[in-house]
């Protein structure tokens, strides 16, 4: 049996936008069912929203995405919230999605894609503890590490 975790992206009417350009940044197959697809009557508000989006790429990205169901305005993603903790900066994030590619050639493109009208949190380049890491809250509101795996060793 194998099993994926996998991520699952919750919007208010843009879950569409965010998977074609998540699309064009890691590729794949795109999938997308409206609750139309599932019977939604077409004139209601809503029926062309995604109630089921993904994409699957050959390199093993894979996200799920959908439209909260309702009548909601898209939300306009607000700047992340950072705080000094013992002179290390923290986001007040609930969650991070984490892309780790095996070299910086690798997850170069997918930092360059994500980084269009986002906002950087933490610069892209090396750090003491990978080859290259970077922080940034896309143009949807969702919070990205993209770094390069590194062996780690127990001091």
């Amino acid at each position: 049996m194998t099993l994926h975790a996998v991520t699952h992206l919750n919007f208010h009417g843009q879950a569409r936008e965010a998977l074609e350009f998540y699309q064009s940044v890691f590729g794949g197959q795109l999938t997308i069912a409206t609750y139309a697809d599932f019977g939604m009557p077409a004139e209601l508000p809503g029926a062309t929203h995604v109630v089921f989006g993904q994409i699957v790429a050959d390199n093993g990205f894979r996200v799920m995405a959908y439209d909260v169901p309702g009548q909601h305005a898209p939300t306009t993603p607000a700047a992340p919230t950072t705080r000094r903790e013992n002179g290390t900066t923290i986001t007040g994030e609930p969650f991070f999605l984490s892309v780790r590619g095996d070299s910086v050639d690798e997850v170069t493109p997918v930092w360059e894609g994500l980084a269009e009208d986002a906002t950087v949190i933490e610069a892209f380049g090396p750090a003491p503890w990978a080859p290259a890491f970077g922080m940034l809250t896309d143009r949807f509101g969702v919070t990205w590490i993209i770094d390069v795996a590194a062996e780690h060793t127990q001091a």
